[in-house]
């Protein structure tokens, strides 16, 4: 799958799907959140074994929401930030296990959206994670709040959301953000590795599992309302 307008790309190796970001910025504007929810729900309606590693090329693993883009396209905006709630929504509570391979910067959005994931493997050596949003004087959307708090634990979430700390790979792996670290050449390896261990768990109770886990952070994504 070829995503028109977008760089993003979704191809298949075994029972690994690999969702490729792109290799700039991977910005989250309308036609990339369109396009990353439909490359799920084509990962989610597959039948048998199936498990997702999201990559990205470059300097970025995602450098969050495109600002830019919602601001010369202001009847669109909220939507989009709608649709990306969703997206996270959708990625946190589906039926397919999610590693994130994180071999770049993931800020602000980028970083929420890995969060979404159910394992994230961060390049080593370089690379931050963060949300930044105290400093961009935006505060969380309830959804996000919820997202954070559910997938980071407390006093981290406390940390990274009200300071805005960025946090390298071994940093993000002590503090409890990522799950493990691999030098730059095997991030995207080692999260093949961890995602075909478990491509084959039921679907049906993995989804049950995950939506009752985090039944608060999804329901209040899902509930997202902008205007």
């Amino acid at each position: 799958m070829d995503a028109a307008g977008t760089d993003v790309t979704l191809t298949r190796e075994g029972d690994v799907f690999i969702l490729h970001l792109g290799d700039g910025e991977n910005r989250f504007d309308l036609p990339q959140i369109t396009a990353l929810r439909s490359a799920l729900a084509e990962v989610e309606a597959t039948q048998g074994a199936r498990a997702l590693v999201t990559t990205a090329g470059g300097k970025f693993w995602s450098n969050g929401l495109d600002l830019d883009w919602l601001g010369d396209h202001p009847d669109e905006a909220m939507g989009a930030l709608e649709q990306f709630h969703h997206l996270l929504a959708e990625t946190l509570g589906g039926s397919v296990f999610t590693v994130a391979a994180i071999q770049g910067h993931a800020f602000a959005a980028g970083a929420m959206f890995a969060a979404a994931h159910d394992i994230a493997v961060m390049r080593e050596d370089r690379g931050f994670w963060c949300v930044p949003e105290i400093d961009l004087l935006m505060p969380f959307t309830p959804g996000m709040s919820a997202l954070l708090q559910g997938r980071l634990p407390h006093r981290t979430a406390h940390v990274a959301m009200t300071t805005g700390r960025r946090y390298t790979g071994p940093q993000a792996v002590e503090a409890g953000i990522v799950d493990e670290v691999a030098p730059e050449g095997q991030v995207r390896e080692r999260a093949v590795e961890l995602a075909t261990g478990l491509a084959a768990k039921d679907a049906g109770t993995l989804r049950a599992i995950k939506r009752r886990m985090y039944a608060g952070a999804i329901e209040a994504l899902e509930a997202a309302e902008m205007r």
